[in-house]
């Protein structure tokens, strides 16, 4: 089975910056796509970003392309997504998710999720 966890998660200002990291356990990480994804108060999961299983591969929603990149370290198993020039719209609930396929943007099409991290951005 499949186990993820986020962290990284804070408050900061507009303007600042985070790294949220996605620790996977229970398999071999370097099988899986990992994806980002966030959900607002009142609104549905939204895809952010994800990257593929070698690294090589990104994706990110138009509206943090040029601001978040994504990284991953195959041997410590983990995955980060580095969020600059921080929005109060970025703020949410970041989950990171897993699957086997290159490139999924929807939440259905993910086997495995973590528990979540807040990220605030005040103005």
């Amino acid at each position: 089975q499949v186990h993820l966890v986020e962290s990284g998660g804070a408050l900061v200002q507009a303007g600042g910056s985070l790294r949220l990291s996605c620790a996977l356990s229970g398999r071999t990480f370097s099988d899986y796509t990992i994806g980002w994804f966030r959900e607002a108060p009142g609104k549905e999961r939204e895809f952010v970003s994800a990257i593929s299983q070698s690294g090589e591969g990104t994706y990110f929603t138009p509206s943090v392309k040029g601001r978040f990149t994504a990284s991953r370290d195959n041997a410590k198993s983990t995955t980060y997504l580095q969020m600059n020039s921080l929005k109060p719209e970025d703020t949410a609930v970041y989950y990171c998710a897993a699957n086997r396929r290159w490139l999924v943007l929807t939440a259905k099409g993910y086997d495995y999720w973590g528990q979540g991290t807040q990220v605030t951005v005040s103005s």
